[in-house]
C-alpha cells in the first residue's frame, strides 16, 4: 500500500493512541495531535511526529498548517478522533459544560478540517469519529445531553461537507461507535465494562480511514456489536 500522510487528533490515550502506533507500523507518516504529546513522543517511533495541540487554542491550528507546509506538502487522511464528554443530569449541565464538549467535538473538528482541506487531493479522506448516541432513533442515556447532541452535530456536518466538496474532493465519512473500553468510558461510567478494546476498534478505524472513501462519501456507519 502506498505510504500516506495521516493526521490524528486525540492521540494521548485510547483509540487515538492505538491508531497512531498501528498506522505508523504500517509505514504511514503520522502527525499525532493531543494536548499531551508525551505518550506518543515517548514511543520514539520513526514515522510519528507529535506536538502539543489544543483544539481550544486558535494559535495551535497555525502550528499544524506550518507543519504541513514545511514537512509534508499534502495530507491524505485526517481522523477527527478527539472527544470530550460530560456525564451529569441535564439540570446540572451548565453552558460552560456544553461549550467544552462542543468546542472539542464539533467546533475544533470543523476548524481543523477547514485548515487541512486545502492540502488534500481529490482522493483524500476526512474521517470523523462519532457515537451511537448521536444516531437519530438510537438508545439514549441520561446525562449525555451535551455529548450525544455534539456527536449528532458532527454527523450532519460530515454530510454537508461531502455535498459541498463532492465534485473536487476530498471524501468525508463518519463512524458512529458503540461503547469501547477506553479511559474516557471509565471516567464517564466508572465500573462499566465492555468487550470491545481500544486496539480492536483502532484496527477497524485504520482500515476504514485508508480505504473506506473508495466506497463511501457523506455516510455514517454504525460500528457497534450491541443491540438495539
Amino acid at each position: 500500500m502506498k505510504t500516506k500522510n495521516i493526521i490524528i487528533t486525540g492521540t494521548s490515550r485510547g483509540i487515538g493512541f492505538e491508531l497512531a502506533q498501528l498506522l505508523a507500523a504500517q509505514g504511514h507518516k503520522v502527525l499525532a495531535l493531543s494536548r499531551n504529546a508525551n505518550p506518543v513522543t515517548n514511543l520514539k517511533l520513526e514515522n510519528i511526529s507529535a506536538f502539543a495541540f489544543d483544539l481550544n487554542a486558535e494559535g495551535d491550528y497555525k502550528k499544524v498548517e506550518q507543519f504541513i507546509k514545511n514537512e509534508w506538502k499534502h495530507v491524505d487522511v485526517l481522523i477527527n478522533n478527539a472527544g470530550a464528554i460530560v456525564n451529569k443530569p441535564f439540570a446540572e449541565t451548565s453552558m460552560d459544560d456544553f461549550k467544552k464538549v462542543y468546542q472539542t467535538n464539533v467546533f475544533g473538528a470543523a476548524e481543523l478540517t477547514r485548515i487541512v482541506i486545502p492540502f488534500m487531493k481529490a482522493d483524500g479522506h476526512v474521517l470523523s469519529i462519532s457515537s451511537m448516541g448521536g444516531i437519530q432513533g438510537s438508545m439514549k442515556f441520561p446525562g449525555l445531553a451535551a455529548y450525544s447532541s455534539s456527536k449528532a452535530a458532527i454527523i450532519t456536518l460530515t454530510e454537508l461537507l461531502a455535498e459541498e466538496y463532492k465534485e473536487a474532493g476530498p471524501q468525508f465519512n463518519v463512524l458512529a461507535l458503540g461503547a469501547v473500553q477506553t479511559e474516557m468510558l471509565a471516567e464517564a461510567f466508572p465500573g462499566y465494562e465492555v468487550h470491545t478494546s481500544a486496539k480492536g476498534m483502532a484496527t477497524y478505524i485504520a482500515d476504514f480511514a485508508l480505504t473506506g472513501n473508495q466506497f463511501y462519501n457523506g455516510k455514517v456507519l454504525q460500528v457497534s456489536n450491541s443491540t438495539p
